[in-house]
């Protein structure tokens, strides 16, 4: 019973000092991965696993490891936003793996990239025509960044001399039935008016809605928690499921 109670509580430090210690590292952590990245995520959460079960070494020296490991990857991301070599170094830079449609086979082999991964990658993009590729450069994360011939891109309004009405965020403002007041003093809107679009929906009490937001367009989305659509059977064939 002691064991089992030590172990809750160091889960409970490594849980709380590994939730800080990320929030401390940044959103690189938890995006697309380089692989020094990689490693040390590995690293990191294994050691704050080891602070949690292995219970016959002392807790704070297993801490310690851990604080270490963080305060190493915190100041080699700084030292690389200030020194490009060091960036170079830890994450390393794009390569190119096709130019004016040709690839390169030299970067390639330099890689270890595979023919059957990039021609995966570029299908992924809805690219069946490697023709139609003027660059594609392969990104310290893995992911293939792909720029089409000029003659290949799609129609943009400013090529059709069109002026786009301008984009904006989805304000959430009723989630579960309860107002979000934040979310809508900062669309700068009151209750008084989400009541009357409400009402203008057919809906009377909030405890009929799900959820709400107010769209880019300045309408609102409303969906209640029980919405009258019919249902659609997607399987192919008949069942309880």
């Amino acid at each position: 019973m002691d064991e089992t109670l030590v172990t809750v509580v160091r889960s409970v430090i490594a849980f709380t000092t590994l939730l800080i210690f990320t929030r401390l590292l940044g959103k690189q952590q938890v995006g697309q991965l380089t692989a020094f990245e990689y490693i040390a995520g590995i690293t990191i959460g294994s050691a704050a696993s080891s602070l949690s079960i292995d219970l016959s070494i002392k807790p704070f020296p297993q801490w310690m490891a851990l604080a270490t490991w963080v305060l190493l990857v915190y100041g080699l991301q700084k030292l690389s936003l200030k020194q490009r070599w060091m960036a170079k170094v830890l994450d390393d830079q794009p390569t190119i793996v096709i130019q004016h449609g040709k690839i390169l086979e030299q970067n390639m082999e330099k890689l270890r990239y595979r023919y059957d991964e990039l021609m995966s990658q570029l299908r992924d993009k809805n690219i069946f025509d490697i023709t139609q590729v003027e660059f594609a450069l392969l990104e310290p994360n893995g992911n293939l960044s792909v720029l089409k011939k000029a003659e290949y891109e799609p129609v943009t309004p400013s090529d059709l001399k069109i002026v786009p009405k301008q984009n904006g965020l989805m304000i959430e403002v009723i989630l579960d039935g309860k107002i979000i007041e934040q979310n809508l003093r900062t669309a700068e809107k009151d209750e008084e008016w989400l009541f009357n679009q409400l009402k203008a929906q057919g809906i009377k009490d909030l405890k009929e809605v799900n959820f709400a937001a107010i769209l880019p367009n300045g309408q609102l989305y409303v969906d209640r928690f029980q919405d009258k659509i019919e249902k659609i059977d997607i399987g192919d064939f008949k069942g309880p499921y």
